[in-house]
């Protein structure tokens, strides 16, 4: 019999356990639900602590891992910085291969797991670290911004990396008149009309944001006026010309926290409604549902096996993770230098 094999029950110590956690995802998940999930969820929180692991969870995942049984929530940047700082030795990353890349690379000492190893993304997997040989051979001189949604081949061959939060601020800061943008086309577009800087783009993009239209927009304006649209800048050009607002995941959840709309609608994976919501139950989420799918591969089930076999873990090589950590702290270097400036 294998471990995840073994029949856990909904008693009564598991009911009573994870009853706070249910009353905060009362709104979000069934009551009907609850049972199916509260006895992996307190089995997972059990073996977090006996195997001296810390589980980093992306903003798209489902609620009941976002609220059941994380230890740090937000972006992939975010994840592998709590994951390099906790004491945890194993890191479990709720997401996709290459935040759990980004992980190992920044804790090389730590085990790194990835509940499904086929959780990719059509981002990263639009480029490879030839793309990028080529594209400096064709621009010779041209600096190489990366944004961190890439594996670490592509980053190893990148001068800098950048988040959807910081990449104009990266951009301009290497003070140079061009620079080659990677590898989503409409996040570069966007960064193009927030800089002088001349943008080289390539042409990926992320399945879930490029669905969606400005079309789409103006059909949620028109079903519920006076609604706030939220996007993030990974959508197309018309849909941020339609959008109230447009920042990366962390400043989607702040202008939330800080406007505090009536209606708004989050133009971006759909768990990550279901998991704003939970914080901001005065706000009414208007829920596009484009999912995605590489996020959908992780669960309850294959988290808990993760934990109880310690597989299937994450590496990278060491020379590639190397040269892939210099482009990572370079623009942590740069967001070091505006903080003190």
């Amino acid at each position: 019999m294998t471990p995840t094999d073994t029949q856990l029950e909904f008693t009564s110590e598991v009911k009573a356990a994870t009853q706070p956690i249910y009353e905060r995802l009362r709104e979000v998940i069934p009551e009907v639900e609850w049972p199916i999930h509260a006895p992996l969820i307190a089995r997972i929180n059990e073996l977090k602590a006996e195997r001296n692991a810390a589980l980093v969870v992306h903003n798209y995942q489902v609620p009941e891992i976002f609220h059941g049984v994380a230890d740090y929530t937000g972006d992939s940047l975010g994840m592998a910085q709590f994951g390099a700082d906790t004491d945890a030795e194993v890191i479990v990353v709720c997401g996709v291969r290459f935040m759990a890349e980004t992980a190992k690379i920044l804790s090389p000492e730590k085990t790194v797991l990835l509940p499904d190893m086929a959780a990719g993304c059509s981002l990263a997997a639009s480029i490879t670290g030839a793309d990028v040989r080529a594209l400096k051979q064709e621009h010779p001189g041209v600096p190489v911004v990366t944004y961190v949604n890439t594996y670490a081949d592509v980053r190893a061959e990148a001068d800098i990396c950048c988040t959807s939060a910081n990449a104009v601020k990266v951009v301009e800061s290497l003070g140079t008149d061009k620079v080659i943008f990677i590898p989503d086309e409409y996040l570069g577009k966007y960064v193009a009309s927030q800089t002088d800087v001349e943008v080289i783009l390539w042409k990926g993009a992320c399945e879930v944001h490029e669905r969606f239209t400005g079309d789409e927009l103006r059909t949620y304006r028109q079903s519920h006026p006076g609604i706030e649209i939220i996007a993030h800048p990974e959508c197309p050009p018309d849909v941020l010309n339609e959008a109230d607002f447009v920042g990366s995941t962390s400043g989607m959840i702040q202008h939330v926290a800080d406007r505090r709309p009536a209606d708004v609608v989050l133009v971006t994976e759909c768990s990550m409604s279901d998991n704003v919501a939970v914080e901001f139950p005065d706000v009414n989420f208007v829920r596009p549902c484009n999912l995605c799918p590489h996020m959908k591969r992780i669960s309850l089930p294959k988290i808990l096996r993760a934990l109880e076999t310690l597989e299937p873990a994450v590496d990278v090589d060491p020379e590639t993770a190397s040269k892939a950590k210099l482009s990572l702290d370079r623009m942590l270097a740069v967001g070091r230098a505006s903080s003190s400036s």
